[in-house]
């Protein structure tokens, strides 16, 4: 028995050493120590780990989340002298003798890292127990293997200059419209999966509408649509919503979440302040689609231009939208340290995709960004002619410029002026400061610890800033848009992705760090990023590229093999099904009731919320937000981009659909899914008001005709019409309706009477409530609040 087991252990480890050799590479031999060939026997499933490992995908993950907090690029916070960020500072020697080390290239077996996360010892093993935090086998098989391949570094992906990259010839090549189909169809066969038919001809004006202009398409634009055979027809619609107006504002009001844009100042009284002249000047920008990189440069540093007329100066509103105290008894350079890294936290994550405030305090713990350069960048936005104290709530914040009747009739024309029933308005804007004002590294990110004096620059590891270039607000935004930054294009590129299909190629669109995801499919991200750039940075024309693809007209329907194989839709074999935006479902319910005004641009308005609010969050300081004053006539009925908005109290029907709250710059709001938001649809007087009237058109179109009444509501809230089956239950519905109104379980006159709109028709009290609460049941399906 015991000759017998001793030729099965022999004959076991010759296997096993085989394996091995086969699956790390010839440094394996049969005189190694058993127990770490059958280790990595037991433990690892070898299957799915790539044959080549690659560090940007495959290992930069695992060290960036596991490893980087104690041995990342922060040299505070390096323990036991090891930083595993870059290769010189992982190959060096450790311990008291430095004879050891944490990686040796081409030799796991005297590598150190590879014992301690096989180690079973809670003394030795990392990730220690005390972070919370471990490695699955398959995570440690790649860790071991990537050092048996050679260790090899690489640049994190995101700083590496966006390549060209050549379109795939791919199987199936009959599929697709341009080349984001064939990089898709790419991934899509790697992962054994096959792309979905076309959406219905329904489905893809209400999708494409909806994406481009934030309102659905009228029943009539439906027909139109589906009844044209010519094979341009989808492509002329597209150009069409683009040159709408309507376009301008879908956009402005993305732009007003990346912009922390709000009508109040913010802290404890939360006063109003004037900033909505720069969102009339941003829907401008969009509607004359003004390249990107001057759109933003404009704003960064309008005033600062060679050129720069009041226009530009105004652009630069931008930069104010933070908030600003007025409390008495503040520290002016406390505020003001707050307000400059409130500017350079907007600009990193609204065109870098970084999170530089996380280098405030200390080295960046994951991102090889120096606390020193998070205050050389804050530098540049230190210079501003601000007021830090402003005594007055009536008072407007230097520096300011004023705009007059004469402003608003010339060269600031597209300023609606004119419906804020005053002669001048002020602004503020970004001013420089006659002497550079002083920056300094901050102890601890501390206001009054000042350090080392620092001057404008910019991260090595994006990009050296150019000698050429000014060092001021001007210079930064040239060096945005330099050829070799290789982050801007990508960003937003990414953001416009995300626009059309609701996830970025990169989902972390606020994050290309080392903590952010990783890019579903970074050759279509360089691919994009260069096209956008080399076009010009035109913002109309990537959209229209996009959403001329096969992938973005996919139908939204799935199986179960699509669930399975990727629930998460990361692989775009099929549309996704988005919820509708906070500003799209208010917007969607009063456009299609006929209530919308289309007015363009001027002051905020307040359209309906729950009473009192205002006033018991009111910080005691009086002024016009002391109390909620709901405006009236079409200003009721204004799109939701113009509503009101006090930092301290946000539209509450909005936020509970997931809006931002606009104290911080936002690239990508949550989509959650709560009863509250039922609550919200079914009780919301907007809601209740537009399904009074949609049943009053309704009814004055097709009298006594229920049927098609029924039908004409579901398709102007779906785009399509009811089938049979869903024709009846809603028709049942409505005599439902009717008995509860003939019983006084429902008081019609009381629904009636919710909201401002009356309905002058010849129909009784029950007929307008029974044929409103089916309009309202159909405004609260699930299908009416989605797109796709």
């Amino acid at each position: 028995m015991g000759t017998f087991l001793k030729k099965y252990t022999t004959l076991t480890k010759a296997l096993t050493c085989l394996l091995l050799s086969l699956f790390f590479g010839s440094y394996y031999s049969c005189q190694q120590n058993p127990s770490t060939s059958e280790r990595v026997i037991a433990k690892a499933d070898l299957q799915g780990i790539p044959e080549k490992i690659d560090f940007t995908f495959d290992v930069k993950p695992i060290l960036s989340d596991r490893c980087f907090k104690c041995h990342g690029p922060d040299k505070n916070a390096i323990e036991a002298g090891l930083s595993l960020n870059k290769a010189e500072d992982a190959y060096i020697a450790l311990g008291e003798h430095k004879d050891r080390f944490a990686i040796v290239p081409n030799q796991p077996d005297k590598s150190e890292l590879v014992h301690r996360i096989y180690s079973e010892d809670p003394n030795l093993v990392m990730p220690p127990p005390e972070s919370n935090l471990d490695l699955s086998p398959k995570e440690k098989a790649i860790l071991e293997k990537w050092i048996a391949q050679g260790a090899e570094y690489k640049e994190h992906w995101a700083f590496i200059p966006p390549e060209k990259s050549k379109v795939p010839s791919v199987d199936g090549d009959d599929w697709g419209e341009n080349e984001v189909d064939r990089f898709v169809m790419e991934k899509l066969q790697l992962n054994g999966l096959a792309p979905s038919p076309q959406a219905s001809k329904e489905k893809l004006i209400r999708r494409v509408y909806l994406d481009l202009t934030g309102l659905p398409p009228t029943p009539a634009q439906v027909n139109s649509f589906v009844k044209n055979e010519s094979p341009e027809a989808y492509e002329n619609l597209i150009d069409s919503l683009l040159q709408t107006i309507d376009y301008a504002e879908h956009m402005a009001a993305e732009w007003m979440d990346i912009a922390r844009y709000a009508d109040t100042h913010g802290y404890q009284d939360d006063f109003e302040r004037t900033m909505w002249p720069w969102r009339d000047w941003v829907i401008h920008a969009f509607d004359e689609n003004m390249p990107y990189d001057e759109f933003v440069s404009v704003q960064l540093a309008g005033d600062l231009m060679p050129d720069a007329n009041l226009e530009k100066i105004l652009a630069t509103g931008f930069n104010r939208n933070h908030k600003i105290t007025f409390e008495g008894g503040t520290i002016p350079e406390e505020y003001h340290v707050e307000y400059v890294e409130d500017r350079l936290q907007t600009f990193g994550t609204a065109f870098l995709g970084l999170t530089l405030e996380c280098a405030r305090c200390h080295d960046h713990k994951y991102d090889p960004i120096s606390q020193k350069e998070h205050f050389q960048l804050f530098s540049f936005f230190n210079n501003n002619k601000e007021k830090q104290t402003v005594p007055l709530p009536s008072e407007t914040p230097e520096p300011f410029i004023t705009i007059t009747e004469k402003e608003a009739n010339g060269v600031l024309s597209f300023i609606n002026l004119q419906k804020s029933n005053k002669k001048e308005v002020p602004v503020m804007v970004m001013y420089e400061r006659e002497e550079q004002k002083p920056a300094f590294i901050l102890n601890r990110g501390v206001y009054d610890q000042p350090t080392d004096q620092v001057f404008p620059d910019t991260p090595r590891s994006v990009l050296t800033f150019p000698e050429s270039y000014p060092k001021n607000r001007l210079g930064l935004s040239r060096w945005l848009f330099d050829a070799d930054n290789p982050l801007t294009a990508r960003v937003v590129v990414n953001r416009l992705w995300q626009r059309m299909f609701g996830t970025g190629l990169v989902s972390t669109s606020y994050d290309f760090g080392n903590q952010g995801a990783l890019p579903s499919h970074p050759q279509l991200l360089d691919f994009l990023a260069i096209k956008f750039r080399e076009e010009g940075w035109d913002t109309k024309r990537m959209l229209r590229y996009i959403a001329l693809s096969a992938t973005y007209k996919q139908t939204s329907v799935t199986t179960p093999e699509l669930l399975e194989k990727d629930p998460a839709n990361k692989w775009l074999a099929r549309a996704t099904r988005l919820r509708l935006t906070a500003e799209m479902i208010r917007d969607q319910a009063l456009a299609i009731s006929g209530l919308l005004s289309k007015e363009v641009g001027g002051p905020s308005v307040k359209p309906y919320q729950p009473e009192g609010i205002w006033e018991e969050t009111t910080g005691g300081g009086g002024g016009s937000t002391a109390r909620y004053v709901q405006s009236t006539g079409k200003d009721l009925y204004r799109k939701s981009l113009y509503t009101f908005w006090k930092r301290t109290v946000p539209p509450p029907s909005m936020m509970t659909f997931d809006t931002s709250s606009r104290d911080l710059c936002s690239v990508k709001r949550q989509e959650t899914n709560t009863p509250l938001q039922a609550l919200v649809l079914l009780n919301d007087p907007q809601i209740i008001e537009a399904s009074r009237a949609l049943a009053t058109v309704t009814l004055n179109k097709y009298p006594k005709e229920v049927e098609k009444q029924i039908s004409y509501v579901f398709q102007k809230a779906t785009s399509r019409l009811p089938d049979t089956e869903e024709l009846n239950m809603l028709r049942e519905h409505y005599e439902d309706m009717k008995v509860k109104m003939d019983n006084g379980i429902i008081e019609a006159s009381e629904y009636n009477s919710i909201g401002e709109f009356n309905a002058e028709m010849d129909v009784t009290e029950k007929e307008l409530a029974s044929l409103s609460l089916v309009v309202h049941t159909i405004l609260n399906l699930d299908e009416s609040i989605t797109r796709g």
